[in-house]
């Protein structure tokens, strides 16, 4: 298990966001971990999967005052969760959306759970040394983005880039060539701000990014979005499909990034491509 951020027992301030309330006596017996296993080992903030871990604990006490922290690889606690009671041998399990302190989004990195008493003390470890490594995979990746289409795809040419020359503007997103009914994912959760369709965007849909100040684009999709107006959306979760309806001459995505105050709310379009990338490096 995870080494890292002292307990409260050694005198240490608590983690800075929590979930549950602690026990206002806390107790536990000496513990050990029978099997705890994380998954996906892949995930985002705010995810359509969140993080989880499920374990079942050891103990010589017949109930136990656990603590469940999130800790990054220097050992930072990055939230906790309190569960009162837990017995022996009985399985239970926490999930994380990836929000940090203050209700900020917790920065791309390997995290890992940890299992201590609320009172102090040492740390849940392995029942056995013969178990298998299986039972015990703690760490997992979390990223504040997913890259938002699921399947091959390639960035095209200079005319589907962000600035390019069109008749009377400027191209305001990326092209993302991918074949029609390629699936599309949110590359951010948040509220869903417009859907609908428009005779050069096509099908199309506006998140408002939860935790950023992005809004996002996404156009020319082969049907309507599945999701409406004032719906709240997933990192990750499927809203549709890649098409050519509207002004395109080829099945893409066309995506934008919008920043504050949002997407026609006096906000500007950027460069999605240096986003796009690094998303598409990890997704």
């Amino acid at each position: 298990m995870t080494g890292g951020a002292p307990t409260p027992g050694d005198g240490a301030p608590p983690p800075p966001s929590h979930s549950g309330s602690p026990d206002p006596a806390p107790s536990a017996g000496t513990l050990s971990l029978i099997s705890a296993k994380t998954s996906p080992r892949k995930s985002f903030y705010y995810g359509a999967r969140a993080p989880r871990l499920r374990y079942e604990i050891g103990s010589d006490q017949p109930t136990n005052d656990l603590r469940i922290d999130v800790v990054a690889e220097d050992g930072e606690a990055m939230a906790s969760f309190f569960r009162n009671d837990v017995a022996p041998e009985t399985p239970d399990s926490v999930r994380w959306d990836g929000t940090a302190a203050e209700g900020k989004a917790a920065s791309n990195g390997r995290y890992s759970f940890r299992i201590v008493p609320q009172a102090g003390g040492r740390v849940a470890r392995r029942a056995s040394s013969s178990a298998s490594s299986a039972q015990f995979s703690l760490s997992f990746d979390l990223y504040g983005f997913a890259f938002p289409i699921l399947g091959p795809h390639d960035y095209g040419g200079a005319a589907g880039r962000f600035g390019a020359a069109r008749a009377g503007h400027t191209h305001e997103g990326q092209d993302v060539m991918a074949k029609c009914g390629t699936p599309l994912v949110a590359a951010r959760g948040g509220r869903v701000q417009y859907a609908g369709y428009q005779s050069a965007a096509g099908n199309y849909l506006v998140i408002d990014g939860k935790g950023t100040s992005f809004d996002m684009a996404y156009m020319h999709l082969l049907e309507p979005s599945p999701l409406q107006e004032g719906m709240t959306v997933r990192t990750g979760e499927p809203i549709g499909v890649v098409g050519q309806t509207g002004d395109a001459t080829a099945c893409h995505l066309h995506f934008e990034i919008w920043t504050a105050p949002g997407w026609y709310e006096g906000g500007s379009p950027i460069d999605p491509l240096p986003y796009l990338e690094q998303w598409d490096a990890y997704s």
